[in-house]
């Protein structure tokens, strides 16, 4: 039972974390989209793109592995030092290169000459991500911390932000607010993490235990973001900046609920990881239907707002010169859903039972398919087909990976999961296409809809007693209740 509720606090810790991480860009996007204007911030957001190639050739994978082999030895102090400080090492060594390989970008590319200040401020993100090792912190469990220092960060983020960001031509100043929201927690991390052991520099990295499982990891990183980037980029190359700013917009919202709704996985990833090692297949099935579960519950009612109230929440966060992002949000929330049957069978299957190469295999393949389809309709149709062409990759990965999975993994119950979040869907469909109706404002109609509709359909999960909803809602109305006691006696 103790494991069980140390596992809905950190999921909670982390589903925090995640919002506030994704929530700084979302909430200031409404006052930065007017005060930048359309173009300017497609400057932006062409500029974080590509400097999130080189990002990636840093990382080289890095992360997801160290949080499954640090995760395994976090009981062995001296062990754990010693291999968290292997995988520093050869993350150091990566992000040399990956410096060394944009500079002479910088130097020998003219096409990106007026982007070239805002690419090297974006590129600070990659050294404080590589020396602040968020990874041990992760492997460790120590959600609590990661989320304080995540809300701490973001609002002395959004104070520098409406401080120095006033007009169009502060856009460089917008850059650097938005590599301390990215990064600052990065830095506080250098401190805290001697907590759990002695990160050091070393020579004896035991490269050929670490790197080979670190390229293959690596290799499945870059094809994922050859699929997450390439729309953005060709988009940009294409049809211009003010596509991008538009098409940043939905993106927006889309990448917002995914990284919510993936958070699940990397709470589950360092005891998964431990679990297959020992093939303890009915722990591993209960925290794979415990992690399918939370998808469900707080998956489902996204999908349902990103469609009905499109149009809404897109002037809602970046005003009526977006509106035309509101199709390629819808066609984003049926590649959200093929999403969240990816990333199940991913990264809380595949990757926590270390069979990186088959989903390595259906990343490359969604990445081949996503560029080339890309390239022919991004240029013709603009946004909307960038938004078809990451659905259809999605549906891909998922199709390729279902037929991989165990035999011995089994999840019973899936409607009795279903049951009531799709009745609680339907409520709140009902209630924003009944708001739109009798409400012109978009303003009151988000408010209304993410308000009541959040009130209504928790109340259909309890009403329903829905197992997964009460697991979270019994353990804080029975400290209520013992409080109560208290008082009374």
């Amino acid at each position: 039972m103790g494991n069980k509720e140390n596992v809905n606090k950190n999921t909670i810790y982390n589903v925090v974390k995640n919002m506030f991480s994704i929530l700084f860009p979302l909430i200031t996007f409404p006052y930065i989209s007017r005060i930048l204007g359309a173009d300017r911030l497609g400057q932006i957001n062409f500029s974080i793109s590509f400097t999130g190639y080189f990002g990636l050739a840093a990382s080289l994978g890095v992360t997801t592995y160290a949080i499954r082999e640090c995760g395994k030895v976090r009981e062995d102090k001296e062990e754990l030092s010693r291999i968290a400080s292997q995988i520093y090492s050869i993350n150091i060594v990566s992000m040399l290169i990956a410096y060394l390989a944009l500079i002479a970008v910088l130097i020998f590319a003219g096409s990106i000459d007026s982007y070239r200040g805002l690419i090297i401020v974006y590129s600070l993100n990659i050294l404080f991500t590589t020396i602040g090792t968020d990874w041990l912190n992760s492997a460790m469990g120590d959600f609590k911390f990661i989320t304080l220092r995540t809300v701490l960060v973001q609002m002395v983020s959004l104070i520098l932000m409406l401080t120095f960001v006033r007009t169009s031509g502060d856009y460089m100043a917008y850059a650097w607010v938005n590599v301390i929201a990215q990064s600052g927690a990065n830095i506080m991390n250098i401190f805290y993490r001697k907590r759990y052991c002695k990160v050091n520099f070393t020579f004896r990295a035991n490269i050929k235990k670490h790197l080979p499982p670190i390229l293959l990891l690596f290799s499945m990183l870059l094809s994922q973001t050859v699929f997450v980037n390439t729309d953005v980029t060709i988009l940009g190359l294409t049809r211009g900046d003010f596509e991008v700013g538009l098409y940043s917009t939905s993106t927006k919202i889309y990448n917002f609920t995914n990284t919510v709704v993936a958070s699940i996985a990397w709470v589950v990833m360092p005891q998964l990881s431990g679990l297959f090692s020992k093939k303890a297949y009915p722990e591993i099935n209960k925290l794979l239907k415990y992690s399918l579960n939370f998808i469900i519950i707080l998956g489902l009612p996204c999908l349902v707002g990103m469609n009905i109230i499109a149009e809404e929440l897109i002037e809602v966060i970046a005003g009526k010169e977006y509106l035309g992002a509101a199709m390629s949000l819808r066609i984003l929330s049926f590649s959200l859903f093929f999403s969240f049957v990816a990333g199940f069978f991913g990264n809380i299957i595949m990757l926590p039972s270390g069979r990186e190469k088959i989903m390595l295999f259906g990343s490359v393949v969604s990445a081949v398919v996503n560029l080339v389809l890309n390239l022919i309709f991004i240029p013709i149709y603009g946004l909307n087909a960038a938004a078809v062409t990451t659905a259809v990759a999605n549906f891909l990965v998922g199709i390729i990976l279902f037929p991989a999975i165990e035999k011995e993994i089994k999840i019973n119950g899936l409607w009795a999961m279903l049951r009531a979040p799709v009745c609680g869907g339907i409520c709140i469909c009902i209630l924003m296409i009944v708001a739109k109706l009798f409400i012109n404002s978009a303003y009151l109609i988000t408010v209304i809809s993410v308000g009541c509709g959040s009130v209504v359909y928790a109340g259909v999960l309890l009403l329903m007693k829905d197992d997964f909803f009460l697991g979270y809602v019994r353990p804080f109305s029975n400290r209520i209740r013992e409080k109560i006691r208290r008082r009374v006696n």
